[in-house]
């Protein structure tokens, strides 16, 4: 017979074989009794509510908290995650509840409900930061600029980007600048009557270039420009002075890096016309304002906006990537609090901004008289920054606007 388990205290019998016909087999040990002194200090027995607290002296219970102390400071947690919640204002709006949530906190849109990614597929980090933000501009309005020679339609995309249409009014030909949001570039193409030929991606941050790869999707033949491979679904990488054609309109790609090292702001004009240009500056020069240096020097930043920009024809208008004048104004004021010429566009960009309207465009000669970043050259500047040399000052007030605190007013 096979050799089989022992009994518990028989060396010679195998388990399972009685010692004779009356031998039966004895019962097994009983499990021992488990006792709050064997239970692992993580796992306490339970304690009813209102009961002494547990001795000291039982293992695993000594030196814990009474649930009592514990609910006690749960309900502070709370107190604190109630303090911190968004508060509600008054009046219609989307979302459960009698009010909607204010603006940093608003009710995200069906498509960005639980589980409506595993629905959809998978995105990735640009497409759930899109989805997540999309809902702002549309409180804003879109806005058409129009000339004898070229048309220009600003649609807000995302928080407070803009895209732009450029449009030839004598081939009806059209470029999209920075089309974040495929869909409704070609609603705004559909509505004007154009044929969209050309994308021009001042760079290759999502928030700009993060719409192109769709975008050459649902529009065959586009032709893709950028200063940079890093740009999605490039056709052709421009470079300084690079010149190409939408329709009879002249584009001149205009190298400023400094805020990404392939940034290209793109110049537009039209032969023999007496219209101002255009420019489109992406996020080197906003109204009143300029691009941090994420991939730049003070050095590139001046070439930028003093010499090359800052030579164009002072009438040029400018657009740029990002709804950020009430911001950048403030800022301009605490640099040159006497600056009548600050004081006057802020009240308007107020004004504006109160209506839904956008602050966009400027000119160059405007941005001389309350940009800080191209007044690196004014004494008043100068003295703000503590710095005699306007390249030195463009370093010094970037690294303060970097951490400057807005104010409410």
């Amino acid at each position: 017979m096979a050799a089989a388990g022992l009994l518990p205290g028989d060396s010679g019998r195998p388990w399972g074989v009685l010692a004779g016909p009356s031998a039966a087999l004895p019962p097994p040990p009983p499990p021992p009794l488990r006792s709050p002194s064997c239970l692992p200090p993580s796992r306490p027995p339970r304690i009813a509510r209102g009961s002494p607290l547990p001795p000291a002296s039982l293992p695993g219970l000594a030196n814990r908290p009474a649930r009592a102390c514990r609910e006690r400071r749960g309900g502070k947690e709370e107190a604190g995650r109630a303090q911190r919640r968004p508060r509600r204002t008054p009046g219609p709006g989307p979302g459960p509840g009698p009010g909607r949530t204010g603006r940093r906190y608003r009710p995200l849109p069906p498509a960005a409900s639980p589980g409506a990614g595993r629905r959809a597929g998978s995105k990735g980090p640009a497409q759930l930061r899109a989805v997540f933000l999309h809902t702002e501009h549309e409180r804003r309005k879109s806005k058409t600029v129009t000339q004898a020679d070229m048309k220009v339609e600003l649609l807000p995309a995302l928080t407070d980007n803009y895209m732009y249409l450029l449009i030839d009014e004598e081939t009806k030909e059209a470029a999209i600048v920075d089309p974040v949001q495929p869909q409704k570039v070609l609603d705004a193409v559909k509505k004007h009557g154009v044929k969209l030929t050309t994308v021009l991606t001042t760079h290759h941050h999502w928030d700009h270039a993060g719409g192109n790869e769709k975008l050459v999707k649902m529009e065959s033949g586009l032709r893709v420009y950028g200063g940079d491979s890093r740009v999605g679904a490039l056709t052709q990488k421009v470079s300084h002075l690079t010149s190409l054609k939408v329709g009879s309109l002249n584009v001149k790609c205009l190298c400023t890096p400094c805020h990404t090292s392939g940034h290209i702001c793109y110049y537009v004009t039209k032969p023999n016309s007496s219209e101002p240009p255009a420019v489109f500056t992406g996020d080197t020069l906003f109204v009143a304002g300029c691009g941090k240096f994420f991939e730049g020097t003070p050095e590139e930043m001046y070439r930028a906006l003093i010499e090359i920009l800052g030579s164009l024809d002072p009438q040029t208008r400018v657009y740029c990537g990002h709804e950020y004048t009430i911001n950048n104004l403030k800022f301009a004021r605490h640099v040159e609090p006497n600056n009548v010429s600050i004081q006057e566009k802020l009240a308007w960009a107020k004004a504006k901004y109160d209506s839904g309207e956008p602050t966009i465009p400027s000119t160059i000669a405007e941005e001389f008289t309350y940009n800080p970043f191209m007044r690196v050259r004014e004494k008043t500047v100068q003295q703000h920054a503590g710095e005699t040399d306007p390249i030195r000052t463009m370093g010094a007030i970037r690294k303060e606007k970097d951490n400057f605190r807005v104010p409410k007013d």
